[in-house]
């Protein structure tokens, strides 16, 4: 009933404003003086928008100003059901809820202002074995961080949730502290915060022009004036792609229809003598919650069924659109409904009073766009959350300590705005979002590839090639080869703009990502098959361990090609995308002989493991630092150049490691490390791993792991936890197999001293 007196408190309010019109000057207007500069200009009054203008300012950034077209909360914020999770199958994005709901926890003391908080805790039910193990899966990833998740069995959801059927349920994932929060009251509060701590927040204020600036700042004008900001931040919801067209960005973000219903009373709800756990029933595809004396039930629906708003992205947002509904129907969620009345019986009595109907926000991969984007300075988004509300809070304080302190406060790359680009068009965008919505609740397993929209215009010059022979993984839009068929096989952060601008560098900067492909050639043949195809001197002494050059093939219409030596992990051929069909039939010839075959990314992880080799977004990541990864071989803080990071690694050295980067053997039976398992030491979590593999050579699982460094020393024993049940570990000597300049290296040393 709350949640509905303020869909009717807000309409009245927007009727209201549209009566009084916005005729006059700024100041009379807005009721406020105008501000002609910022330091920060946020544009867009939902709930994260006035959380990043919370946490700027109680940061103590002076100038923070939020421009809201209408007023607070239009838009997807308003009719939100409102759920507060701490669960995430992610490993950082569990921070970014952590962090959202210990600050709703505290947020009506700080302000005065009521946020409607519920905190019953919630279960994800599980009713088939695949789920149970699916949620062991998540167990085992969990215990390394702090937010409390226990596996529990009917017995305890029945005391929890006491009006379920039980006959289907096997398990739940409990969660305490979950539960659900009024939208509308939380963004009023967050607002009263940030005016509180300074900022200045003008409704009835909509962005008509974004100008970036020579030096690198931002004109944004409106109907009431310019105001020069040092950067803007784009947290306009279903308008962010309106936002982004004014500075020629297409940003991959289109509305979904998602509905919730609300009950009336329900007898056995009101005599309850404390409110129900939320509960998500996950092969119905369900959540459902205890709304005042009803229930509140929302479904996700079949991608046959789900309807997206895809004329938004083609015709653009309504001008007047804000805080209006789409028209219900009921039918298409009948299936959900029916399932959920099985679930939950005294549904079957309860009379529906309202069923809401509006537009969340999706991207391609349901995952929202947090941070600078790339091709102009000092813009920021915080667009495409499907979520809203439970990343509101993190997320706001996330990206104020990235932009008070030049540098997030932890690795948070799954949401980079730049992981799309040119070729995320809207036929793919459509495609995986419906894909992302339908899939909601499915089953998700390791390495597990989804194909809607697939291939997109970014396929390599090999990929007609390659594409029947193995199976293709997706990586930031291109088709890369996981694996390949054998016969009888069962098929199936700055990081650069940023740098040249602060360090104010003669640099052209140029992406030719889309124009320029990679082939990897490797084994202890591969030095002898490259020299097949050129005049340049590819033996050891001519091309050393980890050098680059550029070489031409012998008789072969091909421009340069550049080349890297990685050791054992072989070459690397950069080459233009429209001549790799043409160097990967040369290389397929040329080592005949020496049985040369395909290999995909499984099999690279399985021998870089093997080999030691750290890789990127796993051991290495902006969590981690190069010391403490082991990589001190490759940092040289005796140089007198200044380079960028020596200050920061010099302090590092000074105070001492406390954890180091551990090459572990684990005794499994038929399961493999994937990385971001817990790892145990006399019963106590110590540590997690970053990546793992099955290492065929060895005939043993692989793991890397980070551990306090009186736990690195070699033949500690350890346990790993993989899918509920603890495995002995111990740490080994790395690597296994050494690498070929090694072997050759060790090889001469033996016969000198022989």
């Amino acid at each position: 009933m709350a949640r509905i007196l303020n869909l009717i408190r807000v309409q009245l309010r927007r009727d209201l404003a549209s009566c009084r019109g916005v005729a006059g000057d700024a100041s009379s207007v807005l009721g406020k003086r105008w501000k002609d500069t910022a330091e920060t200009v946020i544009i867009g009054g939902g709930c994260v928008g006035v959380s990043m203008a919370y946490h700027l300012a109680k940061a103590g950034m002076k100038d923070v100003v939020l421009l809201e077209k209408t007023e607070l909360t239009a838009g997807s914020t308003w009719h939100a059901a409102g759920l507060t999770t701490y669960y995430h199958p992610g490993i950082n994005l569990k921070k970014i809820h952590y962090d959202s709901i210990k600050l709703y926890e505290t947020l009506e003391a700080e302000t005065g202002q009521a946020v409607g908080l519920h905190q019953p805790g919630s279960i994800r039910i599980a009713s088939t074995p695949i789920r149970v193990d699916e949620m062991k899966y998540q167990m085992t990833r969990t215990h390394w961080h702090v937010t409390e998740q226990y596996l529990i069995g009917p017995e305890k959801i029945q005391e929890l949730f006491p009006l379920l059927n039980m006959d289907k349920v096997l398990a739940g994932l409990y969660t305490p502290g979950d539960g659900h929060i009024d939208p509308y009251s939380l963004t009023m509060a967050l607002a009263a915060g940030a005016r509180m701590y300074g900022a200045q927040i003008y409704n009835n204020a909509p962005v008509t022009i974004l100008k970036p600036t020579s030096d690198g700042k931002w004109d944004v004008q409106t109907s009431h004036g310019t105001i020069r900001a040092n950067r803007i931040v784009n947290t306009a919801g279903f308008w962010a792609r309106e936002v982004g067209k004014m500075i020629g960005f297409e940003h991959p973000t289109i509305p979904v229809h998602h509905q919730y219903v609300v009950t009336a009373t329900i007898p056995e709800v009101k005599a309850l003598k404390k409110e129900l756990a939320v509960i998500r029933d996950l092969e119905a595809s369900y959540y459902l919650r205890q709304e005042r004396d009803g229930l509140l039930f929302g479904p996700y629906e079949k991608m046959e069924k789900m309807v997206l708003q895809d004329s938004w992205v083609r015709d653009g947002v309504p001008p007047g659109f804000g805080k209006e509904l789409f028209e219900s129907d009921l039918d298409r969620i009948m299936e959900h409904v029916e399932k959920a009345m099985e679930m939950v019986p005294v549904l079957k009595k309860a009379d529906i009073i309202n069923i809401v109907s509006g537009p969340i926000t999706y991207t391609p991969d349901l995952l929202p766009m947090v941070g600078p984007h790339c091709g102009v300075r000092n813009y920021w988004t915080a667009i495409g959350f499907g979520y809203g509300i439970i990343h509101a809070g993190g997320i706001g304080k996330f990206l104020s300590e990235w932009i008070m302190n030049g540098e997030p406060p932890y690795d948070l790359i799954e949401c980079d705005p730049n992981r799309y680009g040119k070729w995320t068009d809207v036929p793919f965008m459509c495609a995986k979002a419906r894909e992302s919505y339908g899939f909601n609740n499915v089953v998700g397993y390791p390495k597990e590839e989804r194909f809607a929209g697939r291939p997109t215009c970014r396929t390599s010059g090999v990929y007609e090639l390659l594409k029947d022979k193995g199976s293709m993984g997706f990586h930031a839009g291109w088709e890369q080869p996981h694996w390949f068929y054998k016969p009888g096989d069962d098929i199936g952060y700055k990081w650069i703009e940023t740098e040249v601008a602060q360090g104010g560098y003669d640099v052209d900067i140029t992406n030719v990502t889309e124009d320029i492909g990679v082939l990897g050639i490797a084994g202890p043949n591969s030095r002898k098959v490259l020299q097949k195809l050129t005049n340049e001197d590819m033996s050891e002494a001519g091309f050393k361990f980890l050098h680059c050059k550029s070489i031409q093939l012998a008789g072969k219409p091909v421009r340069a090609i550049r080349i890297s030596y990685t050791g054992e992990l072989g070459w690397e051929l950069y080459i233009d995308q429209k001549d790799m069909a043409a160097v990967y039939l040369a290389m397929v010839e040329a080592g005949k002989d020496e049985g040369i075959d395909n290999f995909g990314t499984y099999a690279m992880a399985s021998l870089r493991l093997e080999k030691g080799f750290r890789g990127w977004g796993a051991e290495m990541n902006c969590d981690t630092n190069p010391l403490e990864a082991g990589l001190d071989y490759f940092i040289k803080l005796n140089k007198p150049a200044d380079f960028i990071g020596k200050a920061a690694l010099q302090e590092i050295k000074a105070k001492g490691l406390k954890r180091k980067l551990s090459y572990i053997a684990v005794n499994t039976d038929d399961i493999d490390p994937e990385g971001n398992e817990t790892v145990w030491y006399n019963g106590k979590v110590v540590g997690n791993t970053t990546s793992g593999a099955y290492s065929y050579s060895s005939q043993q699982s692989l793991a890397f792991a980070y551990l306090p460094l009186e736990l690195s020393t070699l033949g500690q024993k350890v346990e790993v936890e993989l899918l509920g049940k603890k495995y002995p570990a111990n740490i080994i000597q790395e690597p296994l197999i050494h690498t070929e300049p090694t072997r050759t290296r060790l090889q001469k040393k033996a016969q000198s001293k022989a």
